[in-house]
């Protein structure tokens, strides 16, 4: 009878610590974002991050809240992500550089121009 009580004790604590698990991940926003988000979506969503510290967590909240409600059921490439914030009023800058293949390596428009002097 105690072996019995005992089990059905620790089968109800791993219960609740599996629930407690699952609830901090529904609520924390990069977890929800991580399963919608692909290619370079990351990329554009931290230079945002960077470049507007104020709103991005308003952006965030937003996004996650369409996203728990249903109203965003497709993943998220970094392309519409740049289009969504552009839209909204965020022009994020990002980083970018021309590279090209030659000789089965990739160079730099900068390295092209210093070997040609």
């Amino acid at each position: 009878e105690r072996l019995r009580m005992k089990k059905m004790l620790e089968l109800q604590r791993m219960l609740r610590e599996r629930e407690g698990r699952r609830k901090a991940e529904k609520t924390d926003p990069k977890s929800i974002l991580s399963r919608y988000f692909r290619d370079r979506a990351w990329e554009v969503y931290e230079a945002a991050w960077g470049q507007f510290p104020t709103v991005m967590p308003q952006v965030e909240r937003a996004l996650v809240e369409a996203i728990s409600s249903g109203r965003i059921n497709q993943e998220i490439d970094g392309e519409s992500l740049y289009h969504f914030l552009r839209g909204i009023g965020l022009p994020v800058r990002l980083k970018t550089t021309i590279r090209y293949k030659e000789h089965g390596e990739l160079k730099t428009l900068e390295q092209k121009i210093r070997e040609g002097l």
